[in-house]
């Protein structure tokens, strides 16, 4: 490849991937509070709302295009600077009549945005990147994801809020919320224009690649042993993608029904300060053993690291401890353990996006990743209403067996991923 790559990797990588989890959460999470405070029926927020998280789903139908024409460069900033014009049109569409159709609109365009600006992120993180840099900085990356994704969930609707409550109207409130998430997302598109690296592949790669947009997926499904590999791609988080949708209601939910009857500000206080910080230690931490050590060597202490604090959320369900102390304790090791193991997932969806179409491989193995969540976390509350708190709680330890039996099963190179002298 051909590269003008002078830019800090500290520098970029976390601001573009920021920039990847701020749209997504608004879109997914924030716009169900948004609609709920606006006097949206449950039935419609549900069933709206959850179709908003298609796009992420079969975004690898269109990820060739990304690979065979323009830059990743000139992809994502284009879709992040959409993504700012998206959230100043929900802002200004949020009264009248119409503004449910309106406001979805919207968001529907910054879906696709969104999941497009995900895609051309991670071709530039793949080729800007050697394969030891990659596996260095993916604790970094996906910590700065999360991050991104808690500014959404936590500063963004703590301002709705305030303003709900300083304007006395809510539709103003969540108008300028919107306007100020446009703004935010205009600031870091900025950012990513002046601190990415202007990176090109190499043109006989590209050259190879014209004309080829049906290899793109005939490459991947033909991939040795690519069955084994997305059923570890599926089954690698299958307790954890139930137990991140019914965590926080067990924290929220009053002490007679079995949760432990914190406080919105408390909960807010675990995951959004305490939560970060552990998050944050463990993916770095992650990244640095795996470029030292390889893959091979930190697979199942990662996996283990992933799953086992979720059994800890057992013991809270039966005791229901008062102090917050607790479940502090749970929340620090259970985010701390899913930084650390996440690290691996992530360097296995790197490898297996090795090859002519990296780019495109990789949206394809992230969609499968995405669908990894979609399906067990749809059922959680289901399962949850069936089993109680305390059930649940065991399901998700139970659930953890497949992800540990894949991680020991997979194949891939031993040492993929350890920097090389």
């Amino acid at each position: 490849m051909t590269k003008n790559n002078q830019k800090n990797p500290w520098i970029w990588i976390p601001s573009l991937y920021m920039t990847e989890g701020v749209p997504y959460i608004v879109i997914i999470v924030v716009s169900v509070i948004m609609y709920k405070k606006l006097g949206v029926s449950n039935s419609d927020i549900g069933l709206y709302t959850s179709l908003l998280y298609l796009p992420w789903v079969i975004k690898p139908i269109w990820s060739p295009i990304i690979d065979l024409i323009g830059t990743k460069r000139k992809w994502f900033l284009s879709m992040q600077f959409i993504l700012s014009l998206v959230f100043l049109g929900v802002g200004l569409s949020t009264s009248g009549s119409n503004f449910f159709f309106l406001t979805l609109a919207f968001f529907w365009m910054g879906a696709f945005a969104s999941a497009t600006n995900d895609i051309a992120s991670d071709g530039m993180y793949l080729i800007a990147l050697k394969p030891d840099q990659q596996s260095f900085f993916v604790g970094l990356r996906g910590t700065f994801y999360r991050i991104g994704m808690i500014t959404g969930q936590g500063l963004i609707v703590i301002i709705a809020g305030y303003l709900e409550t300083t304007l006395g109207d809510n539709s103003k409130a969540w108008s300028y919320t919107m306007i100020i998430v446009g703004t935010l997302m205009l600031l870091l598109t900025l950012i990513n224009f002046l601190s990415t690296p202007k990176v090109e592949e190499d043109s006989g790669d590209v050259a190879k690649r014209e004309g080829s947009f049906g290899k793109v997926f005939s490459t991947f499904f033909t991939k040795k042993n690519i069955a084994l590999s997305l059923a570890f791609v599926l089954l690698y988080r299958l307790g954890e993608s139930q137990l991140v949708k019914m965590a926080s209601p067990f924290l929220l939910e009053e002490r007679l029904t079995g949760g432990l009857g914190l406080s919105t500000s408390e909960v807010g206080f675990l995951y959004g300060t305490i939560g970060v910080i552990a998050l944050l230690l463990g993916g770095i931490l992650g990244g640095i053993a795996i470029s030292r050590d390889g893959l091979g060597r930190w697979m199942i202490p990662m996996a283990l690291s992933l799953n086992l604090p979720n059994l800890l959320y057992i013991l809270l369900a039966y005791f229901q401890p008062e102090s917050i102390i607790y479940p502090g304790a749970v929340v620090i090791i259970e985010q701390f353990g899913y930084g650390f193991g996440f690290a691996a997932y992530m360097v296995f969806l790197i490898y297996l996006a090795e090859g002519l179409f990296k780019t495109s491989h990789y949206a394809i193995a992230t969609g499968f990743m995405a669908m990894g969540m979609m399906l067990p976390g749809m059922l959680s509350g289901f399962v949850q209403e069936w089993l109680g708190y305390t059930g649940f709680f065991i399901w998700v330890g139970i659930a953890m067996i497949p992800a540990l039996i894949m991680a020991k099963s997979v194949k891939y190179p031993s040492s993929f991923g350890k920097k090389t002298e």
